[in-house]
């Protein structure tokens, strides 16, 4: 492979190949990009809920038992 681009101009190399690979393979990396910003999102979305059910079950638990103090 090596060889094979030895002789061509820079332009070729640096331009026209990644511009073709783009054409040819646009539509995968679009597709893979756009599942990891959905598959990031939903990371989020269950680490907040996971995190508000903390929240609710601490406050919860230290709310109705006032006589132990706080736990800070």
């Amino acid at each position: 492979m090596r060889e094979i681009f030895a002789g061509m101009p820079w332009w070729v190399k640096w331009v026209a190949v990644p511009v073709i690979a783009l054409v040819v393979f646009g539509g995968l990396i679009a597709s893979v990009v756009g599942f990891v910003v959905w598959l990031l999102f939903k990371v989020l979305v269950f680490a907040a809920l996971v995190g508000g059910l903390i929240y609710l079950v601490r406050r919860f638990l230290t709310g109705s038992s006032s006589s132990r103090g706080s736990d800070w």
